[in-house]
């Protein structure tokens, strides 16, 4: 288990709140917790024991733990922390995928969320028949996906696939048509985890490119990332989590600073790149 020391822990900071209304999301005392059951050490005896009581061990996971933040309108947000930490689990529960166990989450705006690319995908239907499945389940008109899908298919860059089943896609393919399909929804506030990823280099190129656009109209972005390089050139605020606890919320230089040292691997081309 990582510790810091007293003189080690970070100060918690919020940044100073940009001025104009109410925040595109509000997040206050967030808590996500699961149960699941298990058997630390199955042996005979404990499954004869477990079948005849019906009992199973039930243990619960606090994925997150009283999480609080605001993320005021015109936001880019940077999400850091080890694998486990509750990014993702985060990111889903503002997207409305997961339900909060207690707490209060506040959106104002449509989300067009890249959460996990592909995922809601139909893979008997053709990707153009998907592209309408997707614009229709972030809340558009049927008119209003097909007047994008053009563009959504030139993006994505598939050719003469965006016309037959997913079934028959890479898992390269699959997910720039995924891509394309969140970034061409108009959103107000985009949720990415993990999703620049996708594709090869050139394809990457025009991801960010197109990100930028969207960071420029959207009232709000959320960044997940193990690519701190990528954080700290996107993003103009950030939250560190750890084991489900919100570590820091400063500025991107502050978080990267403060989780590397507490990793006690400093900022090495390791961490600066996608792990």
């Amino acid at each position: 288990m990582i510790s810091l020391s007293d003189s080690e822990q970070p100060t918690p900071q919020t940044p100073p709140k940009k001025p104009g209304g109410p925040p595109a999301v509000s997040v206050q005392n967030l808590t996500v917790t699961y149960r699941t059951t298990f058997e630390k050490v199955p042996t005979l005896r404990s499954a004869v024991v477990r079948l005849g009581s019906g009992k199973r061990t039930v243990k619960e996971v606090h994925a997150l733990q009283e999480v609080s933040f605001d993320v005021p309108v015109g936001t880019s947000l940077g999400v850091i922390g080890a694998n486990g930490a509750g990014k993702s689990t985060l990111m889903r529960a503002v997207a409305g995928i997961l339900a909060p166990s207690s707490g209060r989450i506040e959106v104002r705006g449509r989300i067009s969320s890249l959460l996990a690319l592909g995922v809601g995908f139909n893979y008997k239907l053709t990707g153009r028949e998907n592209v309408l499945l997707g614009g229709l389940a972030m809340g558009m008109t049927r008119a209003q996906v097909i007047e994008r899908a053009e563009a959504i298919a030139e993006f994505a860059d598939i050719g003469e696939f965006m016309d037959m089943p997913l079934n028959t896609y890479s898992s390269g393919m699959g997910a720039r048509l995924a891509f394309s399909i969140g970034v061409h929804m108009d959103p107000d506030i985009l949720m990415i985890d993990e999703a620049l990823s996708a594709g090869d280099a050139e394809f990457k190129v025009k991801a960010a490119k197109k990100m930028e656009e969207l960071m420029e109209s959207a009232r709000a972005m959320f960044l997940v990332s193990h690519s701190l390089a990528s954080i700290r050139d996107m993003c103009d605020d950030c939250l560190w989590i750890h084991k489900g606890k919100l570590m820091l919320h400063a500025d991107p230089q502050t978080c990267i600073d403060a989780y590397t040292k507490f990793l006690k691997v400093g900022e090495n081309a390791f961490t600066m790149e996608d792990m």
